[in-house]
């Protein structure tokens, strides 16, 4: 190919700015996608100006089971970190339990070995659903029939986080109710005694991430270890009867719940002499309730009362810090990130993002790895997120980022800035279609202060994202194309992330590159990223990393 080369540049800018739209995909058709209808003049600017390609974020691409399944910021930064496809939480632990090695492991059988010692029982704690981005009830079936089955563990309990997020908004008693039919074929084959013990919505208790809020957590306590909350005779009354006092809410905001016998007496709190398995196997709204069970000397709550278990998490969801400290499955080992290839070649680096997804810039971008990885060479900024409802603060905390980015940029110091947006993710997940197009605005807005920093300072923008879903934001009828209604006439929202291809957007407003894209890399996906950014500061990439997006053409 004359005229071009294929790895190296004879610029390299400084900075290269990385904007993650967290949530912003890209679809053709309008219906309900708040990111084709917001009013976007930067990003139209863009995509009209600067060379772009359409990357995949779902699915195999990222390492997950199969490409039905959708993206999720998990897996999309460490996509993006880590250049190259790793097998992610679900597949990891479906192998685990296809291949027994769950049940083999060392983790499993302390749990069962405690319970048996203290005739105490087994406790499950996780996210009830089939939505494969933090957990998948077809694990927790597993290893309860393998519990009744084959360990002939006489009782256990169930303490459910219902979704409405990864998966449709109000669909808890379709997992419920298979739940319950699995617990009831179990006490009829194994004769053992297997409920559901309490529950509440993901976004009410246990499931807080990056210390964002740890009221959420201590509910979390008190209603699965203390058994302490409002008392129904069953899930299913739970959930029906919290419909019934607030028409239209959502399953993940549902108030925590104990099912209880007629006398008031919990079906299960945590004693002394239990086990506790936390069977989601994503990281970050894992991390706080495992250090609740397992740190000794603990500051963020009262933990009353503070039973003696065995506890284990389905994966290790920090490896550094190490927790927990034991785990059902091996997660995956994610090495020479960009991160590191960067801090090799004593490049600066910053990461910044609001508390909502600071993790993801930092932990999952550096391969589920806490901290820094050269504290020299490394800047990280979490802008504290507020605790008001999405949806009434579309905007977020997009300006302050945007305000500590653009000082970044012009500050000269640094190689690589990278950033995070939530706005479109974590807004889009409220299914309030108003506010994701507000969100999608906030985040044009910000990226028209990027470009103007990046043109003064010299350096190249990249516009991109971890996955889809404000721009889809309704449950689509697939023989009707159209909106599914509730009965009452209402367009039912689609919460959960999309199985939509994602931008990436170069702007390099020099315009000395001639950047073009490598047209023989075909479907690029996010794996692709990390060599791109090393090509753009004149770095060859690892050999083992998926190949970089652009070609460079010499003048002349």
């Amino acid at each position: 190919m004359k005229g071009m080369v294929s790895l190296l540049t004879h610029r390299s800018p400084r900075p290269v700015t990385v904007a993650i739209m967290d949530g912003i995909g890209y679809r053709e058709d309008t219906l309900g996608n708040a990111v084709a209808n917001a009013c976007t003049p930067n990003l139209d600017w863009l995509l009209a100006n600067c060379p772009y390609r359409l990357l995949r974020a779902h699915g195999k691409a990222v390492g997950l089971p199969s490409d039905d399944d959708m993206g999720n910021s998990e897996v999309g930064h460490n996509a993006l970190g880590a250049g190259r496809v790793y097998h992610q939480g679900a597949r990891l632990v479906n192998e685990a339990i296809q291949s027994g090695r769950l049940f083999e492991g060392r983790a499993w059988r302390r749990l069962g070995r405690y319970c048996f010692e203290h005739k105490g029982t087994m406790h499950f704690i996780g996210l009830l659903s089939d939505g494969d981005i933090h957990s998948h009830i077809k694990h927790l079936e597993a290893m309860l029939n393998h519990l009744a089955l084959n360990d002939k563990l006489p009782r256990a309990r169930v303490h459910i986080l219902l979704d409405g997020r990864d998966v449709s908004e109000t669909s808890a008693l379709e997992y419920v109710n298979r739940l319950e039919t699995l617990l009831q074929k179990l006490q009829e084959q194994a004769h053992v005694d297997y409920r559901i013990a309490s529950g509440g919505g993901r976004m009410k208790i246990t499931m807080d991430r990056y210390e964002a809020d740890w009221g959420m957590v201590a509910l979390g306590w008190k209603t699965h270890v203390a058994g302490e909350g409002r008392k129904f005779p069953s899930a299913e009354a739970a959930i029906k009867t919290y419909r019934q006092e607030k028409p239209g809410i959502i399953d993940q905001d549902l108030p925590p719940f104990v099912i209880a016998d007629e006398s008031g007496v919990a079906a299960g709190p945590i004693h002394d002499g239990d086990a506790v398995a936390l069977f989601n196997f994503r990281g970050d709204r894992a991390i706080e309730i495992s250090r609740a069970f397992e740190d000794e000397h603990f500051p963020y709550f009262e933990r009353t009362p503070c039973p003696k278990v065995a506890y284990a998490g389905m994966m290790e969801y920090d490896t550094e810090l190490h927790i927990p400290h034991n785990y059902l499955v091996e997660p995956p080992h994610i090495d020479h990130t960009v991160g590191e290839c960067l801090s090799i070649h004593h490049k600066r680096q910053m990461a910044i993002s609001e508390t909502q997804k600071y993790g993801h810039v930092t932990y999952f971008w550096n391969g589920n790895r806490s901290g820094k990885i050269d504290e020299r060479l490394e800047d990280y900024f979490e802008i504290p997120s507020d605790m008001t409802p999405f949806e009434e603060r579309p905007w977020m905390k997009a300006a302050e980022i945007t305000d500590k980015t653009v000082e970044a940029i012009l500050s000269g110091r640094y190689d690589l800035i990278r950033l995070n947006y939530p706005n479109g993710d974590m807004v889009g997940h409220t299914g309030v279609y108003q506010a994701a197009e507000i969100a999608v605005e906030t985040v044009d807005l910000c990226l028209g202060r990027l470009m103007e920093a990046a043109r003064k300072a010299g350096g190249v923008l990249i516009v991109t994202a971890d996955h889809g879903n404000a721009e889809e934001m309704f449950e689509i009828d697939e023989k009707s194309k159209t909106p599914k209604l509730y009965p009452d006439g209402r367009i039912k929202a689609k919460t959960a992330h999309t199985l939509n291809p994602v931008w990436f957007i170069v702007y390099d407003p020099t315009g000395d590159d001639c950047i073009v894209f490598d047209q023989e890399i075909k479907e690029p996906g996010l794996t692709n990223v990390a060599a791109t950014i090393l090509q753009l500061l004149g770095l060859k990439p690892p050999e083992i990393y998926d190949p970089p997006l652009l070609l460079f053409r010499e003048e002349g």
